[in-house]
């Protein structure tokens, strides 16, 4: 019993010494807290916490109903999320779903294929296509690109598409969101490094998730804030 009250003050003590930095360090950014949910979707409910399966296939349902074709919405999903998902915000275009981050180390380097892309950054092109059909995509070439983008642009190594949503309108923001959405509940699968969209990028390098404040270099503009085209690019892996 004296042992536990001595172990007790000692926890009572750091925490005081630590203060509220701790927990801050733990909520820092805009993604759950470790141990929390894998995907949290943001309805006018409240948030709501989704398994990654939850999330794929949430999102791949509303991406297909928005094309026409028929779709099953899983059963286990709390209502409001598909609204939310389909919709956005009320008051303006923006992010509502996010996943945790996850980053496989033992992916190998990929060399281009005729497309100009990686093997990954291909199968992330093939699995778009199959949920959202045909789209306006850009950031690549045959024999790939040397130019037209930043310094150490992934671009130049294969591994990035932009998917492009023009002109800038706020539904042409909303359709971006549903992309930038179901990449990133695929991200894991399709191992995507970054989704950048709207001022806005994703990680899987921030395991605790969240959307966070995209800084364009300047002088700033929609293409390079990326406020008319998503960015997507997949891990490189370590040769």
């Amino acid at each position: 019993m004296l042992l536990g009250l001595v172990v007790f003050a000692a926890v009572a003590a750091v925490l005081v010494l630590l203060g509220s930095g701790l927990v801050g360090g733990l909520r820092a950014g805009s993604g759950p807290l470790l141990g929390g949910p894998e995907c949290t979707v943001k309805t006018p409910g409240g948030e709501v916490g989704l398994t990654r399966d939850q999330a794929q296939q949430a999102t791949t349902t509303v991406a297909l109903q928005a094309r026409g074709v028929e779709a099953t919405a899983p059963e286990d999903l709390e209502e409001g999320v598909l609204q939310a998902l389909a919709g956005g915000p009320v008051d303006d275009a923006g992010p509502v779903l996010s996943c945790r981050g996850s980053v496989d180390e033992d992916l190998q380097v990929e060399e281009l294929t005729p497309s100009g892309l990686t093997p990954r950054a291909e199968q992330v092109r093939t699995s778009m296509a199959e949920v959202f059909g045909e789209q306006s995509l850009g950031g690549f070439e045959p024999g790939g690109v040397g130019s037209g983008h930043g310094g150490e642009s992934t671009h130049y190594d294969g591994r990035a598409i932009d998917v492009f949503f023009r002109p800038v309108s706020e539904e042409n923001r909303r359709q971006g969101w549903m992309l930038s959405h179901w990449l990133v509940a695929h991200a894991a699968d399709l191992d995507i490094q970054y989704v950048i969209f709207d001022d806005q990028f994703w990680s899987a390098r921030l395991d605790r998730g969240g959307w966070h404040p995209y800084d364009a270099p300047a002088p700033a503009s929609e293409i390079l804030r990326h406020i008319d085209h998503v960015h997507v690019d997949v891990l490189a892996g370590e040769s």
